[in-house]
């Protein structure tokens, strides 16, 4: 893998855009990942896909890059967010006139961040013991691969939801036309019927300066005729619904929309 981030692959990306919880799954629905399969293409070093894992109630994630140094960070993120999580915790239901407590339900998701991150320097990493399949950190796991061009184990019983945050420009500069073509086609593949796309287009005007890493790049970028403002269309074309626009957040060049499409 080269140094160059060609990719989008950039190490530390996180210290760029720091978060405890990353303000653009704050956009979507409450119920976006309950229960849920979830792919998250393009991972990096896996803070968002531990998010949804640990805090959004998804059965299963699964995080994929292209980069295996990022992949692996992401194996450590799994175990830094486990070992900052809290011991799972009670819910009581009580009568609506009383006020009595009826029942004690176990959470077992603890509180996230409840421990600082000096506990784990300093004493080591948590253990993780054995649990449902369908609970944090149990429920998520991290491969790498070049996803637009080669599929994953999972990808054989598809996911209800699949996100692509920060990527499609490196996908486009990478591969052309045909690459974005190639992808939302594969996301179209893999998404069970009423499955959910979730995308953070990048801006056209961004090309300009990540084209200028790479002579592959800067041959590409000559070649394109697809803009963004078209990704509607094109997924329309795959059986996908309107666009629905959630909103944008962050600062400065990380100030970009999100956007949703759910396939028919």
């Amino acid at each position: 893998m080269s140094s160059v981030p060609i990719h989008g692959n950039y190490h530390g990306y996180y210290a760029k855009r720091p978060c405890v919880n990353d303000p653009r799954l704050a956009l979507l629905p409450p119920s976006t990942f309950s229960g849920k399969r979830v792919l998250d293409v393009g991972c990096n070093e896996g803070w968002v896909s531990c998010e949804i894992a640990q805090s959004h109630g998804a059965s299963k994630v699964v995080g994929v890059d292209i980069d295996d140094a990022l992949v692996r960070a992401a194996w450590r993120r799994r175990r830094t967010v486990w070992s900052a999580q809290g011991p799972p915790g009670e819910t009581a239901e009580t009568d609506g006139q009383s006020r009595k407590r009826k029942r004690v339900d176990v959470d077992p998701v603890g509180e996230a961040d409840y421990f600082p991150a000096s506990c784990a320097h300093s004493l080591g990493p948590l253990p993780i013991p054995q649990s449902s399949p369908d609970v944090f950190p149990h429920n998520i796991s991290f491969r790498t691969a070049d996803w637009v061009n080669e599929a994953i184990p999972e990808d054989a019983t598809g996911y209800d939801v699949v996100l692509a945050f920060s990527i499609t420009k490196w996908i486009h500069l990478n591969g052309g036309d045909a690459a974005l073509d190639t992808f939302f086609s594969r996301v179209a593949a893999v998404l069970a019927p009423g499955g959910q796309f979730i995308v953070e287009p990048q801006a056209w005007e961004t090309y300009r300066k990540a084209k200028r890493m790479d002579k592959k790049l800067r041959d590409t970028a000559q070649g394109l005729k697809l803009r963004p403002e078209d990704f509607p269309r094109m997924l329309a074309k795959l059986g996908f619904s309107e666009l629905v626009e959630l909103g944008s957040v962050g600062d400065g060049g990380f100030h970009r929309p999100v956007d949703l499409y759910t396939k028919l």
